[in-house]
């Protein structure tokens, strides 16, 4: 097995081998990879594994640093899903076997791996999430036949409250979401992240063309936005943010059909609406409103020093909601500036 590290920012096959792979996702994207670079600082760490100059594996790894939360490696940190992509049989072990190699030489706590349906075996999640998929063919008249009843009556509703909606690819629309994103986060008791994260996003994904955001407006105020990726014809719904206070308009429902419409309607064929807590059964249900299909995601943490899988928790709730949900906006801009550096 002939097992090479590579920088997707320099490799220009990256990109087209990923596509090649019927798993790949944005998520596996030199322009992702770039954004989490460039906002954190982390090192990517990828690996290309061949068997007599047959593609066998590509490996999306970063590594993060921290004096707080210590060193590992991540498949890959602040995404929700993007487990290795396998080509052939034998691949995973030699992988594995690198990655700890990997792990023990730069003094790994652990590396994560999130998702990869054959990716080691039976071993144990360290934790799961729900998944939801839908399926854009079919035409803007099947896609509404196959939403659920509430969907369809959050949608007359959001259309009788003559929201406008837009689709834009500006740095404008772009900080416009993220306003809205800094309300929803205190809202649910988490510090936003930095702003230069999603500046970012627009330089490395939105600006290039694999991205766009949505926003429904009433008046002059925006109400709901939403922030979509896409690559060959796979798109991700990545966030959403609206403005409590006009919350009964259902603009957070407009951004979403207008996301799935826009995407339809330029070739795309499979939307991801990314991942949901085991224990939110709200978002789940919301999800499957859309007429997806659900799938479950699971991630692996394999611990340097035990040399074993391990299993965890989601620690996705907390004290810390009480904390941020109180805090000031600013103070929980600047909580967000300092804290998502540590973590992943």
């Amino acid at each position: 097995m002939d097992i090479k590290f590579v920088n997707p920012f320099l490799d220009p096959d990256w990109d087209r081998l990923v596509l090649s792979h019927p798993d790949f996702s944005f998520f596996h994207s030199a322009a992702w990879a770039r954004v989490l670079s460039k906002t954190y600082g982390h090192e990517p760490i990828y690996l290309r594994c061949s068997q007599r100059r047959e593609l066998v594996a590509l490996v999306p790894m970063m590594e993060v640093r921290s004096i707080v939360t210590g060193r590992r490696g991540v498949c890959l940190p602040f995404t929700d899903f993007c487990g290795p992509l396998m080509f052939g049989e034998g691949g995973s072990a030699a992988a594995i076997d690198k990655l700890s190699e990997v792990a023990r030489e730069r003094k790994w706590k652990y590396f994560e791996v999130r998702g990869g349906k054959s990716f080691a075996g039976s071993a144990a999640p360290a934790l799961a999430f729900y998944g939801h998929t839908l399926d854009l063919r079919g035409g803007p008249e099947d896609l509404l036949s196959r939403l659920k009843s509430p969907a369809r009556r959050a949608l007359r509703k959001a259309e009788r409250s003559e929201l406008s909606v837009q689709v834009a690819r500006t740095r404008e629309a772009t900080l416009a979401f993220y306003r809205l994103h800094v309300r929803t986060r205190r809202r649910h008791g988490l510090p936003p992240q930095p702003v230069s994260f999603f500046l970012n996003i627009h330089d490395e994904v939105i600006k290039p063309g694999l991205g766009f955001v949505v926003i429904a407006s009433s008046g002059s105020c925006p109400v709901a936005a939403a922030v979509f990726f896409h690559v060959g014809k796979k798109a991700v719904y990545k966030f959403g943010a609206s403005d409590e206070r006009l919350q009964q308009l259902r603009g957070n429902n407009m951004v979403i059909w207008e996301g799935i419409r826009f995407l339809a309607q330029n070739g795309a064929e499979t939307l991801h609406l990314g991942r949901t807590s085991l224990e939110n059964d709200g978002l789940r249900r919301f999800k499957l409103t859309w007429g997806t299909e659900e799938e479950m995601i699971k991630y692996l943490k394999f611990d340097t020093a035990a040399g074993v899988w391990i299993t965890g928790r989601d620690a996705a709730s907390g004290f810390h909601e009480a904390i941020f949900s109180r805090l000031p906006s600013a103070m929980n801009r600047l909580a967000g500036s300092i804290i998502y550096p540590h973590l992943d």
